[in-house]
């Protein structure tokens, strides 16, 4: 499946959820396991995590098994997480899957479409949603220090991908990138109205 790591963003406070959303619960699992699970059963040989509010809560609910990444910067927005979580990517790994925690609809099935991307070339590769950019993405290794340069506030690697359009594979993903934001967020999703 390639030497691909994989990371999950879950560092923020979720103030919108009234928690860290790294310990929200969906589906009898918490939000962090199930995104370290994702990345793991789509083929990442290993996982990592950047926790911060709440790191400690999270690491000890955690059933999963992932490598921790402390950012202690969390509140200075997503790319401090994304800066801490890519310099913590072991030398071995060829590139890393990036996810976020709050999307517990991605699947495994994207994350294995990423890596088989980039097993015929891609050095990166972001998954569509109905044409529409979402997560996870794949970055090759030579890429990770200018993402890391470019990120900034809660932009992430946007910046980078802006600036390098021709490096792009867009790779058309099942599953729903749905944000989990707020309480009722979640109660939509696990309990959807009728069509």
């Amino acid at each position: 499946m390639g030497n691909t790591a994989g990371l999950v963003l879950a560092a923020g406070a979720g103030r919108r959820f009234g928690q860290p959303k790294a310990l929200v619960q969906y589906d009898g699992e918490s939000l962090l396991d199930r995104a370290v699970a994702t990345l793991r059963n789509g083929g990442c040989r290993q996982v990592l995590a950047v926790l911060g509010a709440g790191a400690e809560q999270a690491l000890s609910a955690a059933t999963e098994a992932f490598t921790p990444v402390l950012n202690r910067r969390w509140g200075q927005g997503l790319s401090t997480s994304l800066k801490a979580g890519l310099a913590a990517v072991p030398a071995r790994y060829d590139g890393v899957v990036v996810t976020l925690v709050d999307q517990p609809r991605v699947e495994a099935e994207a994350v294995r479409l990423l890596i088989a991307a980039a097993a015929e070339g891609a050095t990166v590769a972001i998954a569509t949603y109905a044409g529409r950019r979402g997560h996870p993405m794949y970055f090759a290794r030579e890429h990770l220090d200018g993402i890391a340069e470019g990120a900034t506030g809660d932009r992430g690697a946007r910046d980078f991908i802006a600036a390098n359009p021709d490096l792009v594979r867009e790779i058309a993903c099942p599953g729903d990138p749905i944000d989990v934001d707020t309480p009722a967020d979640l109660a939509a999703l696990q309990h959807p109205s009728p069509a």
